[in-house]
């Protein structure tokens, strides 16, 4: 999501149309911890012309978002929260423009058992939900232990690593998609919980088994610590 603030300067008592009397701000309306943002600004004159303007950055509360480059409009989320950022043109200055610093992942684990079993002859061939939990952990004060605080609404990958020689097997968001994939992005829940399952199509020497990898990435592109979480599931007759 994109914001956009326009904020106009006082008119004058004599109109110039070269006077700069407007700035508008475009930048993204969140940003993830320790992950940076870039906002962008252009000044506007009485006449409606684009002008090239120095722009000086600010943000209110820095231990929130911190100010990596005021020139370009580089920031810093430091911490998670509600920050505000601030465009400056000579004497204007844009209104606030409120960002969500939202929490970094720090681990992925197994929210299932990791090994489970499909039986070829039962009515279905579907493994049980493979499920990983995403959070953040929250130090507290001693001697009060961390807390993980889930992450909803982030991205999983799952992928299948192996399966049997001439097996076909798909990842499968629910128990009525059965497309064939081999990789799948599942988004987690409001307990940060992502799942996949196992679909056996047919196929392959058995008894054999499939193994899938879940992971997750932070905004950043690095690795959440905890990824790759492994599943095995075995296929049986």
């Amino acid at each position: 999501m994109v914001a956009a603030v326009v904020e106009q300067a006082c008119s004058a008592v004599n109109f110039d149309p070269n006077e700069v009397i407007a700035i508008v701000v475009t930048v993204h309306d969140s940003v993830e911890e320790r992950d940076t943002l870039r906002a962008h600004a252009t000044t506007l004159t009485a006449a409606g012309d684009t002008v090239t303007a120095a722009i000086t950055w600010s943000s209110l509360d820095t231990s929130l978002l911190g100010v990596v480059d005021s020139t370009h409009g580089v920031f810093l989320g430091k911490q998670a929260g509600l920050g505000t950022i601030y465009a400056r043109s000579a004497n204007l200055r844009s209104a606030g423009i409120t960002i969500t610093i939202t929490q970094a992942a720090d681990t992925l684990f197994a929210a299932s058992d990791t090994r489970d079993t499909i039986h070829v002859g039962a009515a279905d061939s579907l493994s049980d939900a493979l499920s990983v939990t995403l959070a953040d952990t929250m130090i507290n004060a001693a001697p009060n232990p961390p807390t993980l605080v889930p992450l909803p609404n982030r991205r999983v990958i799952f992928t299948v690593t192996s399966a049997p020689a001439g097996a076909t097997v798909s990842l499968v968001p629910n128990d009525i998609t059965y497309t064939v994939a081999t990789t799948d992005t599942a988004f987690t829940d409001v307990n940060g919980t992502a799942v996949a399952k196992i679909h056996y199509l047919g196929g392959g020497t058995l008894p054999d088994s499939v193994r899938v990898s879940a992971t997750a990435r932070r905004a950043v592109g690095t690795t959440v610590p905890g990824s790759p979480v492994t599943f095995v599931v075995r296929i049986a007759p």
